[in-house]
């Protein structure tokens, strides 16, 4: 007994650390940029060694992609929220656009998924994590709105990346001061364009 208790004290601490390592650097990552961000920095914020840090992560790339992996799962978690099985299948495709342009309002989120995240990460990196979740969640709501006959039939990979960076665009039109409402009713517009009924104005 004496023995697990020990391992799972150890377990976290070890994940505490991780998580203060995470969150100095996030907010770092996000007022200065990660360029501007150098590791002493973070590990003065996080009141850890720079050992530490060097044991949780191989560098400040892979913290900072532990920080996009984090924010990434969020958003997308936001979006499955927002978006459950209960409604119609448009329903759930609207429901969770707003839901994403929403959660990326969250201070930081936009420099760190859509700027810096592609420039440090690389395109085929960002895309990974993006498949993981917030592509994920719209592959499988596009998906689910064809099955249910309510969508034309679309080639879904291109329609899930073309759609993504219309989001995406949205979110940084937003971040720079764009309507909300006026994105999101562009995006609706877009989303009722695709369906097999597209609803009449009211």
């Amino acid at each position: 007994m004496q023995e697990r208790n020990l391992r799972r004290s150890n377990r976290d601490r070890t994940e505490a650390t991780r998580g203060d390592l995470i969150a100095a650097a996030r907010k770092l990552f996000t007022e200065k940029s990660y360029a501007e961000t150098g590791t002493p920095e973070i590990v003065a914020a996080a009141g850890v060694t720079r050992g530490a840090l060097y044991h949780h992560f191989a560098d400040k790339q892979a913290l900072f992609e532990a920080v996009v992996e984090q924010e990434a799962n969020a958003v997308a978690e936001e979006v499955e929220r927002a978006a459950p099985v209960a409604l119609g299948a448009r329903e759930a495709l609207l429901a969770g656009t707003e839901a994403y342009l929403r959660a990326m309002q969250v201070a930081g989120r936009t420099r760190l998924l859509l700027l810096d995240g592609p420039a440090v990460l690389g395109r085929t990196g960002m895309d990974a994590v993006d498949d993981r979740h917030g592509n994920r969640t719209l592959r499988e709501g596009l998906a689910t709105t064809m099955r249910a006959g309510a969508m034309r039939k679309l080639p879904l990979d291109a329609l899930t990346g073309l759609l993504a960076a219309t989001f995406d665009r949205a979110a940084l039109a937003v971040d720079a001061g764009a309507p909300f409402d006026d994105q999101l009713a562009v995006i609706a517009a877009l989303i009722d364009g695709l369906m097999k009924q597209s609803p009449q104005p009211a």
